[in-house]
């Protein structure tokens, strides 16, 4: 195996098969990335078991400047790589496969050779493979993690809530996250048909997917077999496990009816309530209060070590009955930053049910949920 290109490039492909791969692994090769170079180009797979990413590098990429004089494949240890290629001193680098499964480094003057591992030695790729994939817009699909991602579980005393609960039925896609104080649901209506699917994807997986999908590329096909999904664009393929249970049925879980809703600018309900956090997020609980009268529209914050603030509040429209209820301020922060610029919704059913918040101009696609705090 020899090839020469151009380093940045290949520092890029590199970088995208790294973040599957773990510090620590109980497999030892899992800590090396495995690099085949075939006559069309280089794959670069790297995976920890439970996410796998593989890169394609084009022989017919122009700023690759890829010359190919011998195929073959080897692993090499992954972060020892990186950091060698990094500091390579010329744009360009060729590495070379030695015998004894030993790998020449080379740029400029500097030469460098370490010990590789047999390719055959390292686990194959799940096979994932679908008659009719989904195939959505990759923006949209950072969207919709963005969306849901943040309000999956952070411990594993249920684990199927520490993933995204994705739904494909009469051509409407559903992604539903929840901690059980907590929801964010995302539907999407699909104009093209594909095979319907249930299923539970780790947040983990998701986050390092939106970080991994090629911002050049303008689609991505999801697949799916057994335990094992597949995200797929012409020069990337990621995988990932899928939970195993039974995901609860959220759809029992959001209001239908409300006493009372209050409309505001979303950016600026988002700065009020982190300045009514500042406070409250030094006490043992971090709780604020939102008080809706006839009198107007207030925020609370309180410390008993530092003291309180409080801030009324503007809005664009408030319909129904007066209100008091109190809230966790950082899951109220979190939906807030999700719906980015828009004017949103609270609707309230009491002080002591879940409320939900949505966009006012596309009520219905995009819902979130808070459970409000008790307080005496």
């Amino acid at each position: 195996m020899k090839v020469t290109l151009n380093r940045s490039i290949f520092m890029q492909e590199l970088q995208t098969a790294l973040r599957a791969i773990p510090g620590k692994a109980t497999m030892p090769i899992l800590t090396g990335v495995k690099m085949e170079l075939t006559p069309d180009g280089i794959y670069l797979t790297g995976s920890d078991a439970d996410v796998s990413i593989e890169t394609f590098l084009s022989k017919e990429s122009e700023k690759a400047q890829m010359q190919i004089e011998q195929t073959g494949s080897v692993v090499i240890q992954a972060r020892f790589f990186n950091e060698i290629v990094r500091r390579l001193p010329e744009d360009t680098l060729t590495i070379e496969l030695l015998s004894n499964q030993q790998v020449s480094i080379t740029s400029g003057e500097a030469n460098f050779v370490v010990a590789g591992l047999s390719a055959s030695e390292y686990p194959q790729l799940p096979e994932v493979s679908s008659a009719t994939p989904l195939k959505l817009p990759i923006p949209l699909l950072n969207q919709v993690i963005a969306e849901t991602v943040f309000a999956v579980s952070t411990q594993e005393t249920r684990p199927i809530l520490t993933g995204v609960h994705f739904i494909l039925e009469e051509n409407q896609l559903t992604a539903v996250a929840t901690d059980s104080h907590r929801l964010s649901q995302r539907v999407i209506p699909l104009e093209e048909a594909a095979a319907n699917f249930d299923m539970v994807i780790p947040g983990k997986s998701l986050v390092e997917l939106s970080r991994s999908l090629p911002e050049h590329e303008e689609f991505v096909e999801i697949s799916i077999m057994d335990n094992q999904v597949m995200f797929t664009t012409s020069t990337m393929k990621f995988y990932s496990r899928l939970l195993e249970g039974n995901y609860p049925d959220t759809r029992r879980l959001i209001p239908t009816n409300f006493e009372t809703s209050i409309t505001f600018n979303g950016p600026q309900f988002l700065q009020s309530v982190e300045r009514a956090s500042l406070l409250s997020n030094e006490g043992r609980y971090s709780i604020i209060r939102l008080s809706i009268t006839n009198k107007g529209v207030m925020l609370y914050g309180r410390s008993p070590e530092l003291g309180k603030v409080e801030e009324r509040l503007s809005y664009e429209k408030v319909e129904g009955e007066p209100l008091e209820i109190s809230f966790n301020p950082e899951y109220m922060k979190a939906a807030l930053r999700a719906f980015k610029d828009s004017q949103i919704v609270i609707r309230f059913l009491s002080a002591v049910r879940p409320f939900i918040l949505e966009p006012a101009e596309d009520s219905g696609n995009f819902v979130q949920l808070i459970t409000p705090v008790r307080t005496n």
